[in-house]
């Protein structure tokens, strides 16, 4: 009976999506860093793609622990994931989770968040998750020259009509795609640096939510790149101006009735938010040291989490670890209306499968020892000196990858959140990567240091 309906259900989305023009599927997953590897298949071939006809090699990836001599990875593709290209009709993209012998590959990023999403259901939960997707637009000229996007070069030019007019056409596309497949595009801007995006669009379950994040970062790449230019996902491409986040916004529901569970009209500390949402504050805040090492994943990240730096004065990213109400200067945000946690930490480099299970993990183990945040912080934390900082016995997020990484190896609950062989590749990647970047000598370097003396 079991196979029955696993053809039947096949057999309905290959009719639907052969009636919509498709030729082909992409059996497709991520790597350690949320970039999308696949395999395509005509479509008269998706029922052996479900079954896990497409066999991958880990060990050519980064962050899939396989030697050379394992059994193939195979990707089991999520049905319900199914979506058309919206720039290559006869395409259409599944997100699969990776077996190996049978089994759940304990390291692939879809996976290590199913096992968290499966510890929040026995606790009588759904995790919800909306990610903001900020992004640069840019263009390579014959002279080798990087440009932005736009026609001006404002000093502040956040929300300027005429910056987002003159990208409206790739917007547009992109904004119809997003809407055609169902996501709810609600708000879309001009950010805080020439060139700078942000789509903001609703909120899903966490699994869908990661899907979408990652799709995203592919489409848009494909979008604008057919109107001559090409996004990055790089936080901090420009020293003078700000990053690009990829703010978490966090709900626990009711499993069965899908009741928020974080919002309430009854708080005394005046955030808008449960108790539930406290103790889940108090888990993420805990944590926080180690997240940044998944959140904030790479050498450029921490050139955004500082205090200052951007031609409109602020970076507009945290640097503490703390959390407040509607206050952008905390690490953790409760908005006006409540009912939410925003992480302002994740940057949108991040691999969102690996940073959402983290984070969630850490938000349960404050639900499960009744953890309490203190006080939330509604003053402007960039006011504080280091000193007045460590008085208060406020904590510091990580100021580099290096410091991050070593919060992360410290910490038990990374190992047990990715398990023993996606704990061990994250950290030796991580760490040479950091003394790489130690190891580089840089243009700056040159330019102060070689003929200073």
């Amino acid at each position: 009976m079991t196979v029955v309906e696993t053809v039947t259900t096949v057999e309905s989305v290959r009719a639907r999506l052969q009636e919509a023009g498709v030729k082909y599927a992409m059996a497709s997953f991520v790597d350690m860093h949320g970039s999308i590897k696949t395999k395509f298949v005509p479509l008269s071939h998706l029922e052996r793609m479900a079954g896990g006809s497409e066999l991958f090699t880990g060990a050519a990836l980064d962050g899939l622990p396989q030697a050379i001599s394992d059994e193939e990875l195979s990707a089991r593709p999520d049905l319900d994931s199914a979506v058309q290209l919206p720039w290559r009709k006869d395409v259409a993209f599944f997100a699969s989770d990776l077996y190996t012998k049978g089994e759940p590959f304990e390291a692939a990023s879809r996976n290590i968040l199913k096992r968290q999403l499966d510890a929040a259901a026995e606790m009588g939960f759904t995790f919800n998750l909306g990610i903001e997707t900020e992004f640069f637009v840019l263009k390579d000229t014959p002279e080798g020259v990087t440009e932005v996007s736009d026609r001006d070069d404002l000093a502040k030019p956040c929300y300027t009509a005429t910056a987002a007019l003159d990208n409206l056409d790739w917007l547009t596309e992109l904004v119809e795609a997003m809407t055609e497949m169902g996501w709810g595009v609600y708000s879309f801007d001009h950010e805080d640096a020439p060139g700078q995006f942000e789509i903001d669009f609703n909120y899903s379950d966490a699994l869908t939510m990661a899907d979408r994040a990652v799709f995203f970062r592919l489409m848009a790449n494909e979008i604008v790149r057919k109107h001559g230019y090409f996004a990055t996902f790089m936080p901090k491409p420009f020293a003078d101006r700000s990053g690009s986040g990829a703010h978490f916004n966090m709900s626990l529901a009711d499993i069965e009735t899908g009741e928020n569970l974080f919002e309430t009209d009854d708080d005394p500390r005046g955030c808008g938010i449960s108790e539930l949402g406290y103790k889940f504050i108090a888990g993420v805040l805990k944590h926080a040291p180690a997240l940044s090492a998944v959140i904030a994943p790479t050498v450029n990240s921490y050139k955004r989490l500082v205090r200052q730096g951007s031609m409109s004065g602020s970076t507009w990213a945290p640097v503490f670890v703390s959390y407040g109400d509607n206050n952008r200067t905390n690490m953790l945000r409760v908005p006006l209306q409540g009912g939410r946690v925003e992480c302002r930490a994740a940057d949108i480099s991040c691999n969102p499968y690996l940073g959402a299970a983290l984070i969630l993990a850490a938000g349960l183990e404050g639900i499960r020892e009744d953890l309490d945040p203190g006080a939330p912080h509604t003053e402007n934390m960039y006011d504080y000196t280091e000193a007045q900082v460590a008085q208060l016995g406020i904590g510091m997020l990580p100021r580099s990858l290096g410091e991050a990484v070593d919060e992360f190896a410290t910490d038990s609950l990374s190992r047990a959140v990715f398990g023993e062989a996606m704990y061990d590749a994250f950290i030796d990647y991580k760490r040479q990567e950091w003394n790489e970047y130690q190891a580089h000598v840089s243009d700056w370097e040159t330019a102060r240091y070689l003929k200073f003396f």
